[in-house]
C-alpha cells in the first residue's frame, strides 16, 4: 500500500498539554550530546557534522575541520567531548558551533544506549548542542574527583542476593603495558602483590597422586566403615581369638574398594571433562610483559603432580587410540605443548614485523575502504585500509588520539604475537582473542570486536540456560586495536570491583593517561558495565573475532562463583534408615555386654568346669576377662550392623537412575532431551510426594507466545478462542465441544479474508499463512482508512512502535528463504515483532544508526538514541527515537513504552485520556479473563532541550562505580513519566500437552497441587479451569485484601477456616494434620493474590493458611514473586512434614526448586537454569505423571522392602552365634568357621536382597497409571515404617532360634555318624547345618516378598544358594581350613543334614507363609486385589504405554471395575498396618 503523504506516525494528538518531570540532582553538569544525537534546537537549526581521523596505522580518512581553528589540539581532548568521559569544553563548544559546509553529508549519526552502557556505531564522536552556552562549568577533573569521593562513601555493588560474594575483598586493578604502582608491589621481593587464581579448572575431587589417601578418608566418614575397621584392628589382636586377620579384613577391603572403584570411575569422567577443557585452544599474545603476574618457580611437589597426571594421561590416551594407524599416531601431536605455530600475519612495510591478523579473519567489506557502502553514502567510521595493492599506512602518519587507549608514539619490539594456546595458560592481564564459535576462556573485558560498531553477540547457554543471543558491547576507548601491535600500544588499566557470583552485574572503570601533546598527563576513564564483559563458558556467534584483556580467571570467574553444589538433600527414608542403624548398634552393645558380664562372672565362679580346664584367666582376674569377651563378642556378633546395607543402598539408587534416564517414554524429541537424574540418592522421595508446587508459564504452558488480540485506540481486534476461554465457559455449563468447533471454524474463515485483504496491500515476502497468529480482517479495513483517518492513523502507529520498541536480532531464516527470523530475549517479544512483520510493519535489522523497517515495501530507517532495557525490577522497556521532520511535523524525539498496564497506567498523563483508559482496562481485564497475557503501550514526546538535559544524567549514572545499578534505573523512571496510552496486546501462552490429563491424575493419586504464578487473579482461574486444576463442582475460595492489613487477613482466613471447616487454627489441628495424610474430602480451592500471600506467610497467620490450604483439593497463588514461591514451599513442608516437589522451568524457580525435597526443572524456552540447578529435569510437564506413579512408586515400594530384609537377615545370623555363646558362657568360640561370617553378607544373601531393590515390580507401568489411587500408599507412608523394621526383626529372631536349635537339639541326645564312620559332632559340621538353614530360609524369604518372579530374579536365587555350597565343598578341601578341613565331605553324606535342613528352611518360613496367605484372602491391600484383577487379565484391554497421558475416561473405567479402589484407600490400607 502507498504510503500517505506526509509522517505516517505522528503521536496522536491530544488537547492536553502537559510538562514533562524533570529528574534534579545535586550539581548539574552541563554536557555536551555526542556526535549520534546531532539535535537542532527549536530556534537556532542548529547542526553538527564533523569527520576526523586517528590516523590508525591501517586507516585513511580525511579530516574536516573549522577553518577558523587554527590548530585542533588546541581543543580539549576529544575524550572530554564525549559524554561518556567528560564535559564540553569551550574551545569545543566553539568548535561545536561551526555552522560550515556539511561535507556531503546529510544524515546525522544514531547513538545507541543499552541499559547499563551505550553503544555509538559512529566510529568518532562529535558533540551537538542546542544552544551553543556549554561553558566549562565542570571539568573532567572534577567528575574524576568526584566518582572518587563518592568512591570513598560507598562500597562496590551490594550483591545481597548473592550471600558468599567476597564482598569484602579489596577492588582489583589490573594494568596493561604499564608498570605497577608502588603501593601494588611488595618491597622485599619486588612482585605483585596480587596473587590471582589459575585458569586451570578442577573439578575433581582427586588427582592420581591424592587419590588413595583422600578416597580412604572421605570413605572412613562413614560410621559403618569405621565400626568395621575397629573389628579388624581388633582381630590383628590373637588375645581376641580372630584365626584369620586377614581373611577377617576381607569384607572391609571388599567394600572399600568397590566404593573406591566407582569413585574413580566418577572422577575419572570429570578428569576428562576438565582436560578437554583446560587444554581447549584460543589465541594469547605472546612475547608480551605481563605486570599483574608473579613468575614464580613451580614447587617440586607441584612438578610431581604435574608429571604423574601427565603420565597418567598419555596413558589414556594411548590406550583409548591403540587401534589406530601408526601413521596418524605419528602425527598426533603433542597435547601438552605450551604454545604452538604463530598465526599468520599481514605485513607491515613500515615496522617490518607482521600484524597478527590471520588471513581471511576480514571480509571483503571490512578489508577494503568503500565510501558508498552505508547507508546514503555516509562513510562515518576509519575502516581497515589493506587495497588490492598492498598499500599500508605509515607509522609516520600516527597521530595522537584522546579517546584510544592506544599511545601511538609509544615504542614497540613487534615481538609480541597472538599464538595459539591452552586456556590453563592464560591469565589476569592478558590479551586473548576469540574466534567465532569459540568460548569465552575467561572474564574477559573487551577492547575490540569485527564489527565496526564494537557490538558482538554472545550465548550464555552453559551460564544461564538461555539460548536468546545476547548483545555485548567494545570499549569505546578500545576503538582501532586489530593487531598485536595495537596491543602493544594500548597503555590503560581497569578498576573493578573483587569478583561476586551476580551473572548480571558488573562494575568498573578503565583508566588511561591522557597522550595527546597538550594534555599530556591528564587522566582519562571510562566505565565500564556487565554489556562490557564476555564471561568465561559463553560462546561468541555471529562475529568474526574479539579482542580483550582478561580480569578474572579460574575460580575467580561468575561461572565457577555460581557452580556451587546443589543442596545436598537425603531421602526420608535414608533419615529414618539412621534410626533403625543406631537401634541396632544399641541391641549389639546390650549383646556384648551380656557376653562380657557372663564370662566375667563363670570366671568368678568357684568349681566350675572352666576354672578346671582353663589355665588361667587370659585377663588375670574375671572383671578383665569379662572386658575383653566383650569385644570378643564384638567382633563374633559384627553382622549384626550391616557393612554391605550402605553400598547396596547405593547401587540401587544408581540402577534406578539409569532406568528413570533410559525411559523412553519420558524423552522429549524437539529439545532431544531425555529425563535426566541430577540426585540420584532422592528417587525413593518420588513415591512419597504429597505437595506438588508448579510454575504456570512454560511448566504448565508450553512458554510458545502467540499473538490473539489487542485494543487500539479503544477499539478491541483478534479473534480467538482459548482453552482459558474454553475453561471460563465451561464453568458456565457451556458445550465447549460444540462452541470451540464453532469459533474455530469462524476464526478459519476470517484468516483467508484478511489473509487476501493483506496480500493486496502488498507483496510481503515475510508473511508465511500457517505462521500467523493474529487473525483480525477488521483490522486490515481500518488501516486502510475504513473507520476513519483517525483510527488508520493510530493502526499504524501502534504497529510502528511494536516493531522499533524491543531488542530484537534478526538472522537469515534457515527455513524459509528470504525471510528474517527473530531472536529475542523473551518469547513476549518475538511474538509482537512477529506480529507487526505479518501485518505489514517488518524490522528488517539494525544498522549503525538505528534499526531499519520495511513498512507496506517501503524501507524507512529510524535513528535510536537509546534504549531502556527490561528487568524484573522495571517490569517494563523503552527505546527514545528521533523522527525526522516531515511535511506535517518537524524533526522530534519520542519515547516509547511497553510494560505490563499496572506499571504503565501510574505513568500516564493525570486526568488525561479518562475515556480511552477506561475502555482499555476493561478490554485488558477481558483479555486477561481468557487466559491471555497483556502489555500497555505508551509514548511521549521529548523536546530536545529535555533530552539533552536527561542524557547528561543519564551518562553520570553510567560512570558511576557503586550502585550503578539504581541509578540508572532512577535516570530512566524519570523520562518515563507523562506517557500517552496507545493501547495493549493480548498474547496466549498455550498449555503444553497433556497438561489437563496430568494434573487429573496426580489429583486422583492423591497428590495436592499448588499454582504459583504472577498472572491476575481472574487469568489465573481460569486457566485452573482449562487445566483441570478447578471444576464446577469446587467452591472458590479467593483470599484477596483491599486493604493490606494483616488484622483484616487474618479475619478472613479464619474465617473461611471456621465457616468451611469448623477450625479454628489451633496447635492440635496442626498436629492431627501432620497425621493425617489422606485426600482432602472436601470440593474446596483456595485463590490467593500476592499482596494477600505475603500476610499470609506472616508468622503469626501462617499456620492457619496452611491448614486452610491441606483442606482444599486446590490452590492457586497468583502475583507471586520468586521469593514468595519459596517461602511457600518451605512453610508448607516445615509446618506439615510432608514431602514436597517444586517444577519450573526459569530462573525465577530455581529458589523454590531448592527449598523442595525434590526439585524438577523443565528445559525449555526459558532456558535451563531450573533444569541444571534440579534434581531431576524433564522435557515436559506431562513426563512427571510417569517420573512419580511409575519410577517414583517402584522406587519407593524396592527400597521400603529391601532395607528391613536386610536387617531381617542379618538378624537371623547373628543371633545363631549368640544362642550357641549360652552354652559356652560367651568364650569366643565361633558356631561357624570364620569365613561364613565374612561371605554371609557379601556373597552367601547379598544378590537376592539388590535385585529385589532393583528389578521388582507389583504392577507394570501401564497400571501403575490407569489407576494412579495406588500411589497414595506413598503419601501414607504405608509401606516403610520403623514399625515394619521391627517386625521383620522379630520375625529373623524366631527364625534364628529354628537355624540354632534345630541342629542343636538333634546333636542334642545323641552323634551321628557319616557312612564312613566319622563323627558329624564338631561345633563347625552343626555351624554348616545352622548356616544352611539361615541362608537357604533368608534367600527364600527374601524371593517370597518379591512380588515380580522373572527368571533372572529365580536365576539369583539359586546362583546364591549354590554359592554357600560350592565354597564350603571347596575350601573344605584345602589344608587351610584346619579345623574345618574335609567338612563338606563329612556333613554332606548324612541324611540327618539334608533333612534337618529341609525341616528348618520349613519351620522357619511357615509363619511368614501363613500370614502372607490369611492377609491376601481375608484382608487383601488394593494393589492385591489389582494384582488378582491383572492375573484374571482384566487390564489386558488396556492401551500400551506411550509419550502421552492415559485419557481420563479410561482411569474413570478403571475405577468402575475396581469399586474397592473408589473407596478411599487410606482406611483400609491403615487397618491392614495395625493387624501387621
Amino acid at each position: 500500500m502507498p504510503t500517505p503523504e506526509g509522517d505516517p506516525f505522528v503521536p496522536l494528538k491530544t488537547n492536553e498539554s502537559y510538562s514533562s518531570s524533570v529528574y534534579e540532582d545535586g550539581e548539574r553538569i552541563t554536557r555536551g550530546v555526542t556526535d549520534s544525537t546531532n539535535l537542532e534546537a527549536q530556534n537556532g537549526g542548529i547542526t553538527n557534522n564533523v569527520s576526523y581521523s586517528n590516523n590508525y596505522p591501517d586507516s585513511q580518512v580525511d579530516v574536516d575541520i573549522d577553518p577558523n581553528q587554527t590548530n585542533p589540539n588546541d581543543m580539549e581532548p576529544i575524550a572530554s567531548n564525549h559524554p561518556r568521559f567528560a564535559e564540553v569544553s569551550e574551545d569545543q563548544a566553539a568548535y561545536n558551533n561551526f555552522t560550515g559546509p556539511d561535507h556531503g553529508h546529510n544524515k546525522t549519526i544514531m547513538k545507541r544506549l543499552r541499559f547499563g552502557t551505550r553503544r555509538n556505531k559512529a566510529g568518532k564522536p562529535t558533540t551537538s548542542t542546542l544552544d551553543g552556552n556549554i561553558g566549562r562549568k565542570s571539568t573532567l577533573s572534577k567528575r574524576l574527583s568526584s566518582i572518587t569521593d563518592y568512591k570513598k562513601t560507598t562500597s562496590f555493588s551490594n550483591n545481597s542476593d548473592y550471600p558468599d560474594s567476597d564482598t569484602h575483598k579489596e577492588p582489583r586493578k589490573v594494568f596493561f603495558n604499564t608498570p605497577l604502582p608502588a603501593d601494588l608491589i611488595e618491597p622485599e621481593s619486588n612482585l605483585p602483590k596480587a596473587v590471582y587464581a589459575r585458569n586451570k579448572i578442577r573439578t575433581t575431587k582427586y588427582t592420581p597422586l591424592s587419590f588413595v589417601p583422600k578416597n580412604i578418608v572421605h570413605q572412613f566418614k562413614n560410621v559403618a566403615n569405621v565400626y568395621f575397621l575397629l573389628i579388624v584392628i581388633l582381630g590383628a589382636f590373637r588375645i581376641f581369638g580372630v584365626a584369620s586377620p586377614g581373611l577377617a579384613a576381607v569384607p572391609l577391603i571388599v567394600i572399600v574398594v568397590l566404593t573406591a572403584i566407582k569413585d574413580a570411575f566418577e572422577d575419572y569422567r570429570r578428569m576428562i571433562l576438565d582436560l578437554e577443557l583446560n587444554n581447549t585452544h584460543t589465541e594469547i599474545l605472546n612475547n608480551f610483559e605481563n605486570v599483574n603476574i608473579r613468575n614464580e618457580k613451580i614447587s617440586l611437589w607441584r612438578r610431581m603432580k604435574k608429571a604423574t597426571t601427565r603420565g597418567f594421561v598419555l596413558m589414556s590416551y594411548k590406550f583409548t587410540n591403540r587401534k589406530r594407524s601408526k601413521q596418524s599416531s605419528n602425527a598426533k601431536p603433542d597435547v601438552f605443548a605450551n604454545v604452538l605455530a604463530p598465526i599468520q600475519t599481514v605485513n607491515s612495510a613500515q615496522s617490518g614485523h607482521r600484524d597478527s591478523v590471520e588471513a581471511g579473519n576480514f571480509d571483503s567489506e571490512d578489508a577494503h575502504y568503500h565510501g558508498a557502502s552505508g547507508i546514503d553514502g555516509f562513510n562515518d567510521h576509519p575502516r581497515l585500509s589493506i587495497a588490492s595493492d598492498h598499500r599500508f599506512v605509515q607509522e609516520s602518519d600516527l597521530q595522537p588520539n584522546e579517546i584510544s587507549v592506544m599511545d601511538h608514539l609509544h615504542p614497540v619490539s613487534g615481538q609480541a604475537k597472538f599464538k595459539k594456546d591452552f586456556w590453563k595458560n592464560v591469565r589476569v592481564g592478558d590479551f586473548v582473542r576469540v574466534r567465532n564459535n569459540n568460548e569465552i576462556p575467561a572474564d574477559l573485558v573487551i577492547l575490540s570486536t569485527s564489527d565496526v560498531d564494537g557490538a558482538c553477540n554472545v550465548e550464555t547457554k552453559n551460564l544461564d540456560g538461555e539460548t536468546n543471543l545476547k548483545v555485548r558491547q567494545a570499549m569505546k576507548s578500545g576503538e582501532g586495536i586489530k593487531h598485536s601491535n595495537h596491543c602493544e600500544r594500548a597503555k590503560f588499566w581497569i578498576e573493578s570491583e573483587p569478583p561476586h557470583p551476580n551473572l548480571y552485574t558488573f562494575n568498573g572503570v578503565a583508566k588511561w593517561t591522557n597522550h595527546a601533546t597538550e594534555n599530556s598527563g591528564e587522566t582519562m576513564s571510562e566505565p565500564l558495565t556487565i554489556n562490557n564483559l564476555l564471561l568465561r563458558g559463553c560462546t561468541l556467534r555471529n562475529t568474526k573475532w574479539v579482542i580483550g584483556v582478561v580480569v578474572a580467571t579460574g575460580d575467580d570467574t561468575k561461572i565457577m562463583l555460581n557452580s556451587g553444589i546443589t543442596p545436598t538433600k537425603i531421602s526420608l527414608i535414608s533419615r529414618e534408615l539412621n534410626v533403625s542403624v543406631i537401634v541396632n548398634f544399641v541391641l549389639l552393645f546390650c549383646m556384648c555386654f551380656v557376653a562380657g558380664m557372663i564370662q566375667g562372672f563363670a570366671f568368678k565362679m568357684p568349681d566350675t568346669s572352666i576354672v578346671y580346664f582353663e589355665f588361667g584367666m587370659i585377663g588375670g582376674k574375671p572383671s578383665v576377662s569379662g572386658l575383653i569377651s566383650f569385644w570378643v563378642a564384638v567382633i563374633i556378633f559384627q553382622s549384626l550392623v550391616p557393612i554391605s546395607l550402605y553400598i547396596s543402598i547405593e547401587i540401587i539408587k544408581t540402577i534406578q537412575a539409569f532406568f528413570i534416564f533410559s525411559d523412553e517414554f519420558m524423552y522429549h524429541e524437539p529439545l532431544d532431551y531425555p529425563c535426566t537424574p541430577k540426585s540420584w540418592n532422592i528417587s525413593d522421595d518420588l513415591g512419597q510426594i504429597e505437595y506438588i508446587f508448579s510454575d504456570k508459564t512454560g511448566t504448565l504452558t508450553q512458554n510458545v507466545m502467540e499473538f490473539k488480540k489487542c485494543t487500539i485506540n479503544g477499539i478491541s481486534y483478534g479473534l480467538a478462542y482459548t482453552e482459558a476461554m474454553a475453561g471460563m465457559r465451561k464453568r458456565l455449563g457451556v458445550d465447549t465441544d460444540k462452541e470451540s468447533k464453532e469459533k474455530k471454524n469462524q476464526i478459519i474463515r476470517d484468516k483467508e479474508l484478511m489473509l487476501m485483504k493483506l496480500r493486496s496491500m502488498d507483496d510481503n515476502l515475510q508473511l508465511i499463512d500457517d505462521e500467523v497468529t493474529f487473525v483480525s480482517s477488521a483490522l486490515i479495513d481500518d488501516i486502510n482508512g475504513q473507520s476513519g483517518s483517525e483510527q488508520a492513523h493510530a493502526n499504524k502507529h501502534f504497529f510502528f512502535a511494536l516493531a522499533i520498541c524491543h531488542t530484537v536480532l534478526t538472522e537469515e531464516s534457515t527455513k524459509y528463504t528470504g525471510r528474517r527470523d527473530f531472536k529475542a530475549q523473551s518469547p513476549d517479544e518475538a511474538a509482537l515483532v512477529g506480529t507487526a512483520r505479518d501485518l505489514g510493519f517488518t524490522f528488517v535489522t539494525r544498522d549503525k544508526r538505528g534499526a531499519i523497517l520495511n513498512i507496506h515495501g517501503r524501507e524507512q530507517e529510524v535513528q535510536v538514541l537509546n534504549i531502556l532495557e527490561f528487568n524484573s525490577t522495571r517490569k517494563r522497556m523503552s527505546v527514545i527515537i528521533k523522527l525526522p521532520s516531515t511535511a506535517e511535523c518537524a524533526e522530534r524525539i519520542l519515547l516509547i513504552c511497553k510494560g505490563a498496564d499496572s506499571i504503565i497506567y501510574e505513568r500516564l498523563i493525570p486526568n488525561t485520556q479518562r475515556q480511552l483508559r477506561q475502555q482499555t482496562a476493561q478490554q485488558l481485564q477481558e483479555f486477561a479473563n481468557e487466559g491471555l497475557r497483556t502489555l500497555c503501550l505508551a509514548q511521549r514526546e521529548i523536546s530536545a532541550s529535555e533530552y539533552q538535559e536527561w542524557n547528561i544524567r543519564n551518562e553520570q549514572a553510567s560512570v558511576a562505580l557503586t550502585n550503578r545499578e539504581q541509578f540508572m534505573e532512577e535516570v530512566a523512571d524519570s523520562i518515563e513519566r507523562n506517557l500517552t496510552l496507545l493501547g495493549g496486546t493480548a498474547i496466549e501462552d498455550r498449555l503444553q500437552d497433556g497438561v489437563p490429563d496430568s494434573i487429573a491424575l496426580l489429583g486422583m493419586a492423591g497428590i495436592k497441587l499448588w499454582v504459583l504464578t504472577g498472572d491476575k487473579l481472574e487469568t489465573a482461574i481460569n486457566i485452573g479451569f482449562s487445566c483441570n486444576l478447578l471444576n464446577n463442582d469446587m467452591q472458590i475460595l479467593v483470599i484477596d485484601t483491599n486493604d493490606g492489613s494483616l488484622e483484616a487477613c487474618d479475619l478472613l482466613i479464619s474465617g473461611l477456616l471456621q465457616t468451611h471447616f469448623g477450625m479454628t487454627g489451633s496447635d492440635e489441628e496442626l498436629e492431627a494434620a501432620k497425621l493425617d495424610h489422606s485426600p482432602p474430602k472436601s470440593n474446596f480451592a483456595v485463590v490467593i493474590d500476592g499482596d494477600a500471600l505475603k500476610l499470609a506467610l506472616h508468622e503469626s497467620l501462617a499456620q492457619k493458611f496452611v491448614l486452610l490450604g491441606k483442606q482444599c483439593k486446590s490452590v492457586l497463588c497468583c502475583r507471586v514473586s520468586p521469593a514468595q514461591k519459596a517461602a511457600v514451599v518451605k512453610v508448607v513442608k516445615n509446618t506439615l512434614g510432608v514431602l514436597t516437589l517444586s517444577i519450573g522451568d526459569g530462573a525465577n524457580d530455581v529458589a523454590m526448586i531448592q527449598s523442595a525435597d525434590v526439585g524438577v526443572g523443565i528445559a525449555g524456552e526459558e532456558g535451563r537454569q531450573a533444569a541444571m540447578s534440579s534434581d531431576y529435569a524433564i522435557g515436559q510437564f506431562k513426563f512427571l505423571t510417569r517420573l512419580l506413579l511409575i519410577h517414583g512408586r517402584w522406587s519407593y515400594k524396592r527400597l521400603a522392602e529391601m532395607i528391613p530384609n536386610f536387617f531381617y537377615k542379618n538378624i537371623v545370623f547373628t543371633f545363631c552365634l549368640f544362642w550357641y555363646g549360652i552354652y559356652n558362657n560367651f568364650d569366643g568360640s565361633y558356631l561357624f568357621e570364620y569365613t561364613y561370617l565374612m561371605f554371609y553378607n557379601l556373597a552367601f544373601t547379598s544378590l537376592p536382597i539388590i535385585f529385589l531393590g532393583v528389578l521388582d515390580q507389583d504392577v507394570n507401568d501401564k497400571i501403575s497409571l490407569h489407576v494412579p489411587q495406588l500411589y497414595r500408599t506413598g503419601i501414607l507412608r504405608l509401606e516403610w515404617s520403623q514399625s515394619k523394621v521391627w517386625v521383620y526383626m522379630i520375625d529373623g529372631l524366631y527364625q534364628s532360634v529354628i537355624s540354632f536349635f534345630f541342629p542343636f537339639l538333634m546333636y542334642y541326645t545323641g552323634v551321628f555318624n557319616n557312612p564312613q564312620g566319622l563323627a558329624t559332632d564338631h561345633r563347625f559340621l552343626i555351624g554348616i547345618v545352622a548356616c544352611t538353614i539361615s541362608v537357604l530360609s533368608c534367600n527364600t524369604y527374601v524371593l517370597l516378598n518379591q512380588a515380580n518372579w522373572d527368571w533372572l530374579s529365580v536365576l539369583i536365587f539359586f546362583l546364591s544358594n549354590l554359592i554357600l555350597f560350592f565354597w564350603t565343598g571347596v575350601y573344605s578341601t584345602s589344608s587351610m581350613a584346619v579345623e574345618f578341613y574335609k567338612s563338606a565331605t563329612i556333613i554332606y553324606g548324612t541324611l540327618a543334614f539334608w533333612a534337618c535342613s529341609l525341616l528348618g528352611v520349613v519351620a522357619c518360613l511357615l509363619p511368614h507363609i501363613c500370614y502372607m496367605a490369611i492377609q491376601n484372602a481375608l484382608f487383601p491391600k488394593d494393589i492385591d486385589i489389582i494384582r488378582e484383577l491383572w492375573f484374571n487379565g482384566h487390564f489386558d484391554e488396556l492401551p500400551e504405554c506411550s509419550l502421552d497421558v492415559p485419557k481420563l475416561n479410561t482411569i474413570f473405567d478403571m475405577e468402575d471395575s475396581c469399586s474397592s479402589l473408589s473407596n478411599s484407600s487410606g482406611e483400609n490400607e491403615k487397618n491392614n498396618e495395625k493387624s501387621t
